[in-house]
């Protein structure tokens, strides 16, 4: 059965936003809350959303939400995470930092940090960190992604090739119970490859909510990763994994303001 033309809408807001809320959907479209729930109720049975507290968030598919609209989400949870992330991080380290909006608030975090190196591909981290003079900034080059400002292609992989740092910071824009790591772009994937496999230690940093998603690229396993910081994790496998593969897990706690 085709889904209604009130919740192909929904599925618009959705992406354009993040997430959406029962409240806000039912005053949009003048219609009573149990309405809404059922249009959600509906596109969850389909697997094109999935429920969170008092609303719903794309759940699944071949394209990445707006980047404006990831780093809306989850505002609180990734910004606990991102400190956390930083305190690992001493003062006189190297360290890549790929393409994410929790990668870009590790950025954020470093920033009272002395004598980094920071080598990233990601236009934002850039941004953030240029300014400081006690920050050594090294950007990679090749093609921009107009969505997100990330460097990616063969270019920018073969700069990343030339280097070997303590530590790199990573995100990931789903992650399975078995550990496996996911995105949507292959050429971002392949930076992040070539990331991965030139750091002595890799640090993994994403919210909960990349566990109720899917993207079709492997980037790698959790067992490529020496530390996994997150808000909280409610997977008894993928905590497993973590305890098998001997990953650090830091979980920092359910931070979001929007209980998301």
């Amino acid at each position: 059965m085709n889904i209604s033309s009130r919740q192909q809408d929904i599925l618009v807001l959705a992406r354009a936003q993040g997430r959406v809320s029962v409240e806000d959907l039912a005053g949009r479209f003048e219609v009573s809350p149990q309405t809404i729930r059922k249009d959600l109720n509906d596109l969850c049975v389909r697997r094109l959303m999935s429920r969170v507290h008092g609303g719903a968030v794309v759940a699944s598919g071949v394209e990445n939400l707006a980047y404006e609209a990831r780093r809306a989400m989850a505002q609180g949870a990734k910004r606990a995470i991102a400190e956390a992330a930083a305190l690992m991080v001493p003062n006189r380290a190297s360290l890549f930092i790929n393409i994410g909006t929790t990668t870009e608030e590790v950025a954020r975090a470093l920033a009272d940090h002395e004598d980094l190196l920071v080598i990233t591909n990601n236009l934002n981290v850039a941004t953030l960190l240029y300014r400081h003079p006690k920050i050594e900034l090294i950007m990679a080059g090749g093609p921009v992604r107009h969505a997100d400002g990330a460097v990616i292609g063969s270019s920018a992989v073969d700069f990343i090739r030339q280097f070997r740092v303590d530590y790199a910071v990573i995100g990931a824009s789903a992650i399975e119970e078995d550990g496996t790591l996911l995105d949507f772009d292959y050429r971002e994937v392949q930076v992040a490859r070539a990331i991965i496999d030139n750091a002595r230690q890799v640090i993994l940093v994403a919210d909960r909510s990349k566990l109720e998603r899917s993207a079709p690229v492997r980037i790698g396993a959790m067992s490529e990763v020496d530390t996994f910081v997150t808000d909280t994790v409610s997977s008894p496998e993928l905590r497993h994994v973590c305890q098998r593969e001997q990953v650090e897990l830091i979980e920092v706690g359910s931070l979001d303001e929007d209980g998301f």
